[in-house]
């Protein structure tokens, strides 16, 4: 291996944990286990009901979600360019738009023997919520790619690896979404580094899913039982959106639960992905430079779609999400928001100035 090639991979050696086996087919004895099994930790509940294989292929799956398919005359136009290119780009995969009320169908079908993710998935107050949800729990139980419907494939995922990674040792490809190298970045990111989860790509079962289904599981029923369920909109980032995803994934980059890293004993941050260029492999992980799905953004580091790593191009305008819930931005927007921010501070400075002068 060169040391280009040893630079773009940090190895690590995976702990599968073993799998619980179901013995005896009688229904009563089915019956029991089933009992038995959701007594079980909601993780080991999942890793039962949906193992992992990193040997297994990627599953052929395009999953995105929408209020209507593209077959209803109520599909918006301007999504119907982005919808296409993820079946022109991959004509062999089976692309799916999941309405909401198919989402819930959907959930119940494959989650019916996890009733807590089920309970959950009901009880979260905001589709937005939900969405960011479903894209997880579709892909722990089969696989694929998950797309927001704003986005536009520009090349086939059977480019988005480079050749140095084995594919059989891949379970989990996902990009970054904001490296901000700024001083004042809490203001407009929440993570130093922040991954992106408009697009993923897994295998089904894999950890890093598994625990973040568990992360919002065991939080919404939690809050749920205090009667304290309303998350507001500005919070959903961190309640199923991009941090928390963040925040998974670097537990399970240094949990030793899953990975040995006993012999260089450093911890994985954001350090380890800032500025980078090309692709890095984390044990079973491979996590794309921001070029590859934020091409285009004008800033951090990200170069123009026709860029050789250009893999997603993520359109914003009609997100489903409301637009202080987008964290990426062209540069000419975040310049014209921060502007706005600014002379509001000053018009509530003034506003304040000649309140107190009127009391005196």
């Amino acid at each position: 291996m060169t040391p280009d090639q040893q630079s773009e991979a940090i190895v690590a050696e995976s702990k599968p944990k073993p799998v619980p086996v179901v013995r005896g087919s009688s229904q009563s004895q089915q019956r029991l286990t089933i009992e038995r099994l959701q007594k079980l930790p909601l993780g080991d509940q999942l890793e039962y009901q949906f193992p992992y294989v990193v040997e297994a292929k990627f599953p052929a799956f395009i999953w995105q979600t929408w209020k209507y398919t593209p077959a209803s005359p109520e599909f918006d136009e301007k999504f119907r360019g982005p919808e296409a290119s993820w079946t022109e780009k991959h004509p062999t995969f089976v692309h799916e738009v999941i309405t909401d009320q198919v989402a819930g169908h959907l959930i119940r079908h494959l989650y019916g023997a996890v009733p807590a993710v089920l309970e959950a998935y009901q009880a979260l107050p905001l589709n937005i919520l939900k969405a960011d949800f479903f894209r997880y729990l579709i892909l722990l139980a089969r696989g694929g790619i998950y797309s927001d419907i704003d986005t536009s494939a520009l090349k086939p995922a059977t480019e988005w690896l480079p050749d140095t990674f084995k594919p059989n040792q891949v379970g989990l490809v996902i990009g970054i979404e904001a490296d901000p190298d700024r001083p004042d970045w809490k203001s407009w990111y929440s993570r130093r580094i922040q991954f992106c989860q408009w697009t993923i790509q897994s295998k089904p079962g894999h950890p890093v899913l598994r625990e973040i289904i568990v992360n919002i599981t065991e939080s919404t029923l939690k809050l749920k039982k205090a009667g304290k369920l309303h998350i507001k909109p500005k919070n959903v980032v961190e309640f199923t959106g991009p941090a928390v995803w963040t925040d998974i994934i670097f537990e399970f980059f240094n949990n030793p639960k899953y990975y040995d890293r006993s012999e260089d004993g450093h911890e994985i941050d954001w350090r380890v992905f800032a500025g980078m260029k090309r692709p890095k492999q984390v044990g079973d992980v491979v996590v794309l430079p921001i070029t590859s799905f934020s091409p285009g953004v004008g800033q951090m580091g990200s170069m123009e779609v026709g860029d050789p790593q250009a893999f997603v191009f993520h359109n914003f305008e009609g997100s489903w999400k409301p637009e202080s819930e987008r964290h990426i931005v062209p540069e000419a927007d975040r310049l014209k928001r921060e502007k706005e921010e600014k002379e509001k501070q000053e018009e509530e400075t003034k506003k304040k100035a000649k309140g107190q002068q009127g009391k005196r």
